[in-house]
């Protein structure tokens, strides 16, 4: 037998649905709604089925211990550190470890933006558990939430709360880490290109250090990083670029150089392809 809350030490806040609802009219607030949140330390049988679907997200830390979810897709194992994201509109279920009951910080979150967040994070029910570099920030913006919540339900209370869940919706947005050990390599990859600017390696050099084909490791550096490599790597030339020009008084061909051009005409070409302008234009303009 599983229970849904009732835990010693437990905190929870569950808004009203009117309040919800009026919520979701209001500016701000309908962007992102935070409907329901909590903490459950060492939740013995702790549970929830949910045949029907909600509308909220539900977003679970593990801060210890360990359990289960299951969607559609299967059941899934959920160890200390990973986060639990079930996207609204699918039937779910999950459930604390016997042996092992974990400690939870939980929330649900609504509002016209939230699809946004799951299409940009790939947060489907085919691939709900993440491993976040850094469990620690999760878990403090989830506690502001609820900090706010158990304030008040006034106007300002929900956008403080809001506002902590928008951070925290960003953050595991864009850390797209899933425990997948296929991404391992393409996160290798993509620190590589972020720490030799200047290198000359192609598509084949880093697919054969990751010890992948081409056409797979191409395949999967877009799936993560959401651009092919060497756009990404475009991408990193040109920040750099932008920086060089904007704290330096470097000649146009010694930025090409350190950017890994070393065809300051070719360099130029790119940096207008880029930017719509040449990079003594760049230079020129008024900024900050």
């Amino acid at each position: 037998m599983t229970i849904a809350d009732g835990f010693p030490g437990q905190r929870m806040l569950v808004l009203p649905r009117p309040r919800v609802r009026e919520a979701l009219q209001q500016p701000g607030t309908s962007h992102l709604v935070v409907t329901d949140c909590g903490y459950f330390p060492e939740a013995h049988s702790h549970g929830r089925v949910r045949t029907t679907p909600i509308s909220q997200a539900v977003i679970i830390v593990c801060a210890k211990g360990g359990g289960w979810c299951e969607t559609p897709a299967g059941r899934f194992p959920v160890t200390a550190g990973q986060v639990i994201i079930l996207p609204p509109g699918h039937p779910h279920s999950y459930g604390s470890n016997e042996d092992t009951p974990w400690t939870l910080w939980w929330l649900h979150v609504t509002g016209r933006d939230l699809p946004e967040f799951l299409t940009a994070a790939g947060m489907t029910p085919d691939a709900p558990i993440r491993t976040p570099s850094d469990v620690y920030r999760v878990v403090a913006l989830i506690a502001e939430v609820l900090q706010s919540m158990e304030r008040d339900t006034t106007t300002a209370s929900l956008l403080a709360a809001a506002g902590a869940a928008w951070h925290l919706m960003a953050l595991l947005a864009s850390d797209r880490s899933t425990g997948d050990g296929r991404y391992a390599a393409i996160d290798r990859a993509a620190e590589y290109l972020r720490t030799h600017i200047d290198d000359h390696v192609s598509v084949a050099e880093l697919a054969a250090m990751s010890r992948l084909s081409g056409s797979h490791f191409a395949a999967l550096f877009k799936s993560r990083i959401g651009y092919p490599a060497l756009q990404y790597q475009t991408q990193l030339r040109m920040a750099r670029a932008r920086e060089l020009l904007d704290t330096t008084d470097q000649p146009i061909a010694a930025v090409a150089a350190a950017t890994g051009y070393p065809d300051s005409f070719y360099f130029a070409r790119q940096f207008k392809k880029v930017h719509g302008v040449t990079p003594f234009g760049y230079r020129g303009q008024r900024k900050g």
